[in-house]
């Protein structure tokens, strides 16, 4: 590809637009009550509604920062769409913000992901069988003294701590339950249990009517979250601590049964016919917080996999020590009914929480853009929105497991040319464009009437 050297730019068409993709996801999130929603937020700013509705768009577009807004008020944007602020007034917008309007933007994004798995019913496919939600958290790196709450933690950055419990199934990628903004000091568990039991509520209002697999590292390991998940009737996986009673365990499972697993390096030997792997799964019964109170002791089961060091160390004679020096053991305790190998198949795809934070650090909570706490705060719930609503239009598109960043290449920002047709606005759109018909079908999602509602 060769550029030509006749081109000559000139920025002068009204008509123009970038984003014309933001025009059937704002109409899916309209169908789905997101302004009906944004209205009952009761933050003391004018036009509340538009103005949080403008914050969305705009991350949906691929702003990262307040300054970013002003992609919205480029060329023909604001005959697609009314209501659109500058930058500023998002800014002191979100300023306006306490800890209580950010909880009604929380509630926001329940009952908006309800309804867009109502409109987009492929959003959580699977969930009548099996659904699992994740909890983690991530420090997002800030500059500056002026951040309210950032501070020094477990990764030794100065930041804020965002906590995240995400909703999957095996036929669904991920959506965000619920989200918080924390200093950055705080311990990875502080909360788990509360919002745990708000991600499983979420959940089962969004239609997941199958069982949950509630799961978590071992920064969550303790009884706030296998309390929750128990009292909510859900299955847990938590990463176990290698404490001395674990270690003690893990010494105790006999060494018949130990079974290799299937694993990326594994070969399969014709003549055994079985998988030869440097990985081996086994399982102990096992009690865990025995330091707690009777009523929370918890019997479960412990399913350890492990892997031969490549470098075994130097051991201190005994059994068990001649048993961690030549494996890595990876212990997780759960009590759900399914076989070994599965259960621990099902632990190590815990990690997809992590693809989602990942794609929120590549998009709108590239940063944290004031220095109020609370606008933060609001900045990454308005994200859950926009996170969601990014989820539903790739669904809508076919395009199920792609990332937010996919999907703003091939569906939002697509450029546009407006044409007034006598009181219809035409939108006129690339001949040729690669992923037409995934556009096609989320214009039919966005724009199709309501479902009927049956007695």
């Amino acid at each position: 590809m060769q550029p030509s050297h006749k081109v000559r730019p000139v920025f002068d068409d009204p008509n123009l637009v970038s984003s014309a993709g933001l025009v059937p996801a704002l109409r899916l999130a309209e169908s789905a009550g997101l302004y009906d929603l944004l209205a009952g937020v009761t933050v003391p700013s004018p036009n509340a509604s538009a103005k949080a509705a403008c914050v969305v768009g705009g991350m949906l577009a691929g702003a990262d920062s307040i300054d970013d807004m002003d992609l919205l008020r480029h060329g023909g944007m604001t005959r697609l769409f009314g209501g659109v602020r500058a930058p500023s007034t998002l800014g002191t917008f979100l300023r306006s913000f306490t800890h209580g309007h950010v909880q009604q933007l929380d509630a926001v994004n329940a009952a908006l992901l309800a309804g867009l798995t109502e409109r987009v019913p492929g959003l959580l496919a699977g969930g009548d069988g099996f659904a699992t939600v994740d909890l983690d958290d991530t420090v997002r790196e800030v500059h500056g003294h002026a951040k309210q709450g950032a501070a020094f933690g477990y990764t030794r950055q100065r930041g804020l701590n965002i906590q995240l419990a995400t909703i999957s199934t095996p036929l669904a990628a991920p959506v965000i339950a619920r989200a918080r903004l924390r200093s950055g000091n705080t311990a990875s568990a502080k909360g788990a249990g509360r919002l745990l039991a708000q991600a499983i509520t979420t959940a089962r209002a969004a239609g997941v009517s199958g069982q949950i697999l509630a799961r978590a590292d071992s920064a969550y390991y303790g009884w706030a979250f296998v309390g929750t998940a128990l009292r909510h009737k859900a299955w847990f996986s938590v990463t176990a601590r290698m404490t001395k009673t674990v270690t003690r365990a893990i010494t105790a499972i006999p060494a018949g049964a130990w079974r290799p697993i299937e694993y990326p390096n594994a070969v399969f030997d014709e003549t055994e016919q079985r998988w030869v792997s440097d990985a081996e799964v086994a399982e102990i019964g096992f009690t865990a917080f025995t330091g707690r109170r009777k009523a929370e002791h918890v019997t479960c089961r412990l399913v350890v996999r492990r892997v031969k060091r490549l470098q075994p160390l130097a051991s201190d004679g005994t059994a068990q020590g001649e048993l961690f020096a030549a494996y890595r053991h990876h212990a997780f305790i759960t009590n759900t009914t399914l076989p070994t190998v599965k259960a621990d198949q099902h632990h190590r795809d815990h990690a997809i929480v992590e693809q989602v934070i990942a794609e929120l650090k590549d998009n709108a909570l590239a940063h944290l853009p004031s220095g109020k706490y609370t606008a933060n705060a609001a900045w990454v719930a308005l994200a859950v929105t926009a996170f969601n609503l990014a989820r539903a239009t790739g669904v809508a598109a076919s395009l199920h497991r792609a990332r937010w960043a996919t999907l703003r290449k091939k569906l939002i920002d697509v450029p546009g040319r407006i044409a007034a047709t006598a009181r219809r606005l035409d939108l006129h759109l690339p001949l040729g464009w690669p992923w037409a018909s995934a556009w096609e079908a989320l214009w039919a999602t966005a724009t199709a009437p309501p479902a009927p509602i049956t007695t």
